[in-house]
């Protein structure tokens, strides 16, 4: 440590000196041999990841103020308020920041992270300049970090012992939905410490019990309170209990403890899954082999956790070979967005049900990652989307319970949204782009995962980055393909759709590929020129939108309600005696059109109709006036009776002018098209125009009479030529007049 502070930092240090500080210093030991072993990136990673869990760990301990500096190579200092036991508060941070930096050590090394800490108090004097006492407090600090750590000069140490003999353990319990049958498949047992205390959190827990020798004891403690809270278990479902594997070498872990408190419960072997986290090295495997078989052969079941981020990997699965799999939550973050992410996961269930071992994915965060987990086969998932761990066992969200995956819905949802619509624009390249040069394209351009090869704009092939990265990563792969023309690894033979291919069907083709090109990007062209590519998560997206449209009583085309709406506002409305009116809208000439133009410019006139009662019903109706589709072209809006005149004149004008765009010169020129009738026989027929029938509901009536007038109206209204307005002039439906009227008929 240098006798002096650079300059650069005083000023970052010297904030809040009016009260007593603490300089907490927290190192990287063994900062020079990793730096030898494994280069200057990967300890200036470690660094990075060191930074910022203590930034995370101050902003969840609310500490104000908290200037994290790095002071020399591996060693990171700052300053927080003296209000807890020094020693207490820099042994926070450093166990915080092991457990966030854990997983990038075993990646890289196979070894866990030992962090050095010092601390030393700041004192506010008007004797000594703040300059000089950090420099003092570096010194001090660093004196510290240089001797082992004695954990009895910790009142952690006491408070942690405490715990212990008062049994001041929780269990919370999160559940794993089994993706197949949509049901519990059971719980995760998650040790808390006491609320409102540092040891809340099981990192802090684990740590400082094997610091102190006091693994044993504590998982004892977790277990008790996870098998006596757990409750009422219904057949085939299962308790998942954390345990470390040096915990089974323990002469202390016996069958008969565990066997006793089951029995109080209640529970059987079958119902107890023994959860082993990959991240833990086993020292002694024949006594942890042994151990582990005593217990399956009582019926017990085994689960390997962190699958994918340990030092092990496939290894130790397959000497294992366990009941569950837990794939680590770091391979699930953007699964429904990575390919490689995705082929790794399924590669894995597809290993599991040759072993007989079912898959868990871990940390699902949203809906996405879970039907793309559900879609690729995965067995069973667990995370916040699902439900947070609490006591007493939560259930699922209702929105996890019916899960349907793209290979699920894509045949069920019909929809008329051409994929066009949601393509992208692409990068297309001549068959003559070398490989060397797509790859640097890939690097210097991260948002685009694909290359199109084409031809005079014909598509010709498809490069996805992915695959790309993967053959140049072969043991001769730059050799042989960095100088050849991309046609030498390009997939010559990729899914190309039209522009006015459905969504559905899309998505239905896409997932028909072989495995290993299920998610590769898909080309659109429009008259046999390339267009654009749509990926098959905007796919998923376009469909998941559509199917909670559908979900929603809406249409699917315009976004707007439908017929259950309509029947429950009219209703709503009767029961309150309010009197209301009814617009019908109608299109005239739009099957003539539709078989004409083809039925995405069919599309395009019903949402312009769609889009144009919505405008006028926004500037002219009251706000509890509502619009319906329902269904084809025909139009429902609910209003009130006097703004029905400039509702009515704003969409016939409206939408007078606006329908030509929908022609092509010609037709739009001469106001007509030639085309077949309903009779198989070819006449002119007028350009499409909007009819609007209006009719008045006051008093109680039924539905049948309201369809009944308003059919009779409409008929009215589509029989005046061109956009036309019929108002019903005769006493409102439901009201005491006509039904006077009606009485006084012979």
């Amino acid at each position: 440590m240098h006798q002096e502070l650079p300059k650069h930092l005083h000023a970052q240090f010297r904030v809040g000196t009016t009260l007593t500080q603490t300089l907490v210093l927290i190192t990287i030991r063994d900062y020079y041999t990793l730096r030898e072993m494994y280069g200057q990136s990967f300890v200036d990673l470690l660094e990075k990841e060191l930074k910022q869990s203590l930034t995370q760990t101050a902003a969840k301990n609310r500490t104000k103020q908290t200037h994290i500096q790095h002071v020399g190579p591996g060693i990171t200092a700052f300053l927080v308020p003296q209000d807890n036991n020094p020693a207490d508060t820099a042994y926070e941070y450093k166990i915080q920041a092991q457990n966030d930096m854990e997983r990038t050590m075993l990646r890289h090394t196979g070894l866990g992270i030992d962090l050095g800490m010092g601390f030393a108090l700041i004192p506010h004097t008007k004797t000594d300049s703040f300059d000089t006492l950090i420099v003092h407090a570096l010194q001090e600090a660093r004196r510290m970090e240089s001797r082992p750590l004695n954990m009895n000069e910790l009142s952690i140490t006491s408070r942690f012992n405490t715990i212990l003999t008062q049994g001041w353990v929780t269990a919370h319990y999160q559940p794993i939905l089994d993706f197949r049958s949509d049901t519990i498949l059971g719980w995760e047992a998650l040790a808390r410490g006491p609320e409102g205390s540092s040891f809340r959190s099981p990192v802090m827990l684990f740590e400082t019990a094997e610091e102190l020798g006091r693994l044993f004891a504590l998982e004892k403690l977790c277990r008790e309170a996870a098998i006596s809270n757990v409750g009422k278990l219904t057949e085939g479902q299962k308790l998942f209990l954390n345990i470390h594997p040096k915990t089974m070498g323990d002469p202390s872990f016996t069958p008969g403890n565990t066997m006793r408190l089951m029995e109080q419960a209640n529970l059987t072997p079958d119902n107890i899954v023994f959860e082993i986290t990959e991240q833990h090295s086993v020292q002694d495997f024949d006594l942890f082999y042994r151990t582990l078989e005593h217990y399956r052969s009582q019926g017990f079941q085994i689960a390997v956790d962190d699958a994918g981020a340990g030092y092990a990997g496939l290894a130790l699965i397959a000497e294992l070979q366990p009941d569950y799999i837990k794939i680590d939550k770091s391979l699930i973050i953007d699964i429904h967005k990575d390919p490689v992410k995705r082929a790794l996961v399924e590669t894995t269930a597809t290993f599991a049900d040759k072993i007989g071992s079912r898959i868990i994915g871990e940390g699902i965060e949203c809906k996405d990652q879970a039907l793309c987990l559900k879609d690729i086969g995965v067995h069973c998932g667990q995370g916040f989307f699902l439900a947070k761990p609490a006591a007493p066992k939560p259930s699922v969200s209702p929105d996890c319970l019916d899960l349907r995956p793209i290979s699920d819905f894509s045949n069920a949802i019909t929809c008329s949204q051409p994929v066009g619509e949601i393509a992208q624009a692409p990068h297309a390249v001549e068959p003559d782009f070398l490989v060397s040069q797509a790859q640097n394209f890939f690097k210097k351009n991260n948002t685009f995962s694909n290359i199109v090869v084409t031809q005079k704009n014909l598509p010709k092939g498809l490069i996805m980055e992915y695959q790309l990265n993967r053959q140049l990563s072969s043991q001769y792969g730059i050799a042989l393909y960095h100088k050849r023309s991309v046609e030498s690894i390009m997939d010559d033979n990729p899914l190309v759709v039209d522009f006015d291919t459905p969504v559905e069907q899309a998505a239905h083709t896409a997932m028909k590929r072989e495995p290993f090109k299920a998610y590769d990007d898909i080309i659109v062209t429009r008259k046999g020129l390339l267009y654009g590519v749509v990926t098959v998560q905007c796919l998923l997206n376009a469909l998941a939108k559509i199917q909670v449209e559908m979900a929603k009583g809406t249409n699917p085309l315009t976004g707007l309600p439908g017929n259950v709406a309509i029947e429950q506002e009219v209703e709503n409305r009767i029961k309150q005696h309010k009197s209301f009116s009814i617009i019908y809208g109608d299109l005239d000439h739009f099957k003539v059109f539709n078989d004409t133009y083809g039925f995405k410019n069919g599309d395009r006139i019903i949402k312009l109709a769609a889009d144009i009662m919505s405008w006028a019903t926004r500037k002219h109706a009251p706000k509890e006036a509502r619009l319906c589709h329902i269904g084809g072209d025909d139009f429902v809006l609910i209003t009130t009776a006097d703004s029905v005149p400039k509702i009515c004149k704003s969409i016939a004008r409206c939408f007078g002018r606006l329908v030509n765009n929908c022609y092509c010169a010609e037709d739009r020129e001469r106001g007509w098209i030639k085309a077949k009738g309903r009779d198989g026989k070819e006449r002119n027929y007028p350009l499409v125009t909007i009819s609007l029938g209006v009719i008045e509901i006051f008093g109680k009536c039924s539905l049948m009479e309201i369809g009944e007038r308003a059919a009779h109206i409409k008929k009215y209204a589509k029989s005046i030529p061109g956009n036309s307005v019929a108002i019903d002039r005769r006493p409102a439906v439901g009201s005491e007049e006509l039904i006077q009227s009606k009485n006084k008929r012979p």
